[in-house]
């Protein structure tokens, strides 16, 4: 490992300052004390946050708030987010090992980078950790890969299961800068690689994500996230799907729907959603908008079984969420 310079805060002010000198924010740490002993990061100093007042679970008129140093357990298992947001329960609970989720936090979770083993093989072209030096896996081994939202330049998944459920359930992130706070939608926190992959987020310099709302809505309750892997813990996913549904008197009034493990972000799967309102809910609508979720995807040879494996996944989910039981 690199050495490194330590430094504590204890305001959202001093966090920023911090930052804007050169520091990288840790919390939990649990991607990047791994990245640095691998030495694909080599931040100079890690600006400790964990003492921010940022660890609140709510409920309030606009919706759940997550505060961005909640630890992905605590979040899982509080009654607010049980009661008001169990598809977030589910991609939790989905998501690493217990061991971790009592460490990692919300804020970290939707940040951590990519699962790719050309990123984290230093002797590997990979313009994400080195721009300009090209992308192996278009040419190498490829079936975790990405099949939505892909360049010419990367083509590896964002692997976070929380992260689908939050763009699925139109989700907003706040962070604070310093020219003060943003709110804006967790979709809009993931930049498509295009020409620049290593520039994989939207926050500006400094900003620090301080809390995520859910916003209320009846869709809430039919929700399900559905994960495909390789084994059945403690592992990324192949294909995962979060939908959440509005049915009244058996046609779908509104439906939200993302995916995992496809995408170079998580995927929203608009197309899907359009497919389904007002149609009646059953085993034909499940399939017609399964049908929509692989438009302009393109495989390369390693993962082209993800085109039929996303279209089972939609129906299998969108069948859990509107099982009336």
């Amino acid at each position: 490992m690199i050495p490194f310079a330590y430094q504590r805060v204890r305001s959202a002010p001093d966090a920023i300052t911090a930052a804007l000198a050169g520091g990288r924010y840790i919390a939990g740490g649990t991607t990047l004390i791994d990245l640095m002993r691998e030495e694909v990061e080599r931040p100079e100093t890690l600006v400790d946050i964990n003492d921010l007042p940022l660890t609140d679970i709510r409920l309030e008129a606009d919706g759940l708030v997550l505060g961005a140093l909640a630890r992905m357990a605590e979040v899982a298992g509080h009654l607010a987010t049980v009661a008001a947001q169990p598809l977030i329960v589910e991609a939790l609970l989905e998501g690493a090992s217990p061991q971790l989720r009592n460490m990692a936090t919300i804020g970290g979770n939707l940040l951590q980078r990519v699962r790719c083993p050309y990123f984290r093989t230093r002797d590997a072209a990979c313009n994400k950790r080195l721009p300009g030096s090209g992308c192996a896996a278009i040419g190498g081994i490829n079936a975790g890969h990405a099949i939505l939202g892909t360049s010419d330049h990367c083509v590896a998944t964002h692997p976070s299961d929380l992260a689908v459920a939050l763009v699925a359930l139109d989700a907003v992130v706040h962070a604070h800068g310093p020219d003060g706070e943003r709110v804006f939608p967790v979709e809009e926190l993931y930049r498509l690689p295009g020409d620049t992959p290593h520039l994989e987020h939207s926050l500006l310099p400094g900003e620090l994500i301080t809390a995520v709302t859910v916003p209320h809505g009846t869709y809430s309750r039919r929700a399900r996230y559905l994960k495909v892997r390789d084994r059945a813990s403690y592992e990324f996913a192949l294909v995962s799907v979060a939908t959440a549904l509005d049915i009244e008197d058996g046609l779908v009034r509104s439906a939200r729907i993302a995916a995992g493990g496809v995408g170079t972000r998580p995927w929203r799967l608009r197309a899907c959603e359009t497919a389904l309102v007002g149609q009646r809910a059953g085993p034909h609508a499940w399939q017609a908008a399964a049908e929509a979720a692989v438009a302009g995807a393109r495989p390369l040879p390693g993962n082209h079984y993800k085109i039929e494996l996303l279209r089972r996944t939609v129906v299998r989910a969108l069948a859990m969420a509107g099982d009336p039981s």
